[in-house]
């Protein structure tokens, strides 16, 4: 940050990017910069949605006119345990991992339309052994 003399007063110019740290979770967040700025839309790719979570390191860019409308742009990553090129999906007690050996590993309990995948599974192979279901 610096200060610049525009028209006979002292304007704090501040970066178009920051990180910063999530103080309100959601979506508007408040996040922590040199100050906390609350109402900060989040942004993320399209179908994808996202809440940062109190505490989360996060990427603020400074947009509109004279760059005074920060939003959220992204978190920073936690890569442990992946190697180059895998990719990871991750709530706080799940996770899904592409491997480089060709695996999706599911971490976390599976359900399809609401029902966990065991008792999916058992019902459609007690129906096909002719047990109902």
């Amino acid at each position: 940050m610096w200060l610049a003399e525009e028209r006979g007063r002292w304007v704090r110019e501040e970066p178009a990017a920051e990180v910063g740290q999530v103080t309100l979770a959601g979506d508007p967040a408040g996040v922590y910069l040199e100050g906390e700025r609350r109402s900060v839309p989040v942004f993320a790719p399209g179908g994808y949605c996202w809440r940062p979570r109190v505490g989360q390191q996060v990427l603020v860019l400074k947009t509109g006119g004279g760059e005074e409308q920060p939003c959220i742009a992204g978190c920073r990553m936690e890569t442990d345990g992946l190697a180059d090129g895998e990719v990871s999906l991750s709530g706080t007690q799940c996770r899904i991992h592409l491997t480089n050996g060709g695996e999706i590993r599911l971490e976390g309990t599976v359900k399809v339309n609401g029902e966990p995948l065991e008792a999916m599974i058992q019902r459609v192979a007690g129906a096909m052994l002719g047990g109902g279901g």
